[in-house]
């Protein structure tokens, strides 16, 4: 609807992510850089975790297709698997093939045996689990013993995990402590401040197609990183809806009031923005009373 408005050659703000228009924010460049540097030395298990919209799957699809063809990747999108199902998933992302009625250990060591295949390849195997917080704890278990494989000299099989905040508070209980020390590397995903903000925004735009001046100014951008409580995820909704209302206006810069009505008609941001609002007012209410009371101590002694 506002692609040709705007001329732009796809839409900057899509929920899917999408690696054209990756931007490389710092907490994203950080978490590939410790992906990286983690698997290039063969560490076993490592985990980034992060809140809800903050570009985990934006990250996990830059490693996905922007790694080198040393690494064989191994991607186990639903993580809500038993044990047996789980080990069927990675034999069959390693191109594993099955008589009817294998059992597990059968299916175990056939995938023990593609993993030392592949090693003699000089191939570093890599299995990247996504939404890992939902993972079963007979689950996590099977993970654990498929990260166990190793030679004389190096592990030949690599962890991966992506999962909210709720996977840290699973893997502190005691009786998953064998798989938490399994855990070499983590990183937890933090927000966009408002400079971030700002760049991501008209970013965007450009890798969209956009070739015009600026759109989002830095005090809009200051307003809908504070409105959306600095979440990637949030701020493309918004940001979305700012361009479609100011195609509707006619209007080729986003102002206050076209930011203030997307932020509205947004729950996810228009509700945390409310709170912050709330705190300000008390706040000020505070130091008025504060002020008062100082005004009428000062006039008692006068």
């Amino acid at each position: 609807m506002y692609q040709s408005y705007f001329g732009l050659e796809q839409k900057p703000f899509s929920l899917t992510p999408n690696t054209s228009l990756y931007f490389g924010l710092p907490p994203h460049e950080e978490a590939l850089e410790l992906l990286r540097v983690a698997l290039t030395n063969g560490e076993g298990v490592i985990k980034i975790t992060g809140e809800v919209g903050t570009g985990k799957t934006m990250v996990l699809r830059m490693l996905l297709s922007h790694s080198s063809d040393d690494f064989e990747f191994v991607y186990i999108p639903n993580p809500i698997l038993s044990p047996g199902e789980f080990k069927i998933a990675v034999a069959k992302e390693l191109d594993i093939v099955f008589e009817d009625g294998i059992n597990n250990l059968s299916v175990f060591d056939a995938i023990n045996e593609k993993l030392l295949e592949l090693f003699k390849q000089n191939k570093k195997v890599v299995v990247v689990i996504d939404e890992a917080q939902s993972l079963r704890e007979d689950t996590l278990e099977a993970i654990r013993l498929l990260g166990n494989l190793e030679t004389e000299s190096e592990k030949i099989v690599h962890i991966v995990l992506f999962g909210q905040p709720e996977l840290d508070e699973m893997l502190q209980d005691n009786a998953l402590r064998q798989f938490n020390q399994r855990i070499s590397f983590c990183l937890k995903l933090r927000t966009l401040d408002s400079d971030e903000t700002y760049a991501y925004l008209n970013y965007r735009m450009r890798a969209a197609g956009y070739k015009g001046g600026e759109i989002f100014s830095k005090n809009i951008a200051n307003y809908i990183s504070n409105s959306c409580m600095g979440v990637p995820r949030i701020i493309n909704i918004v940001a979305n809806k700012c361009l479609m209302l100011a195609y509707g206006y006619g209007d080729y810069a986003i102002s206050k009031s076209i930011a203030r009505e997307a932020i509205k008609d947004t729950p996810q941001a228009n509700t945390k923005h409310f709170k912050l609002d709330l705190n300000f007012v008390l706040m000020m209410l505070i130091a008025l009373v504060t002020v008062a009371c100082l005004y009428l101590l000062l006039s008692d002694r006068l």
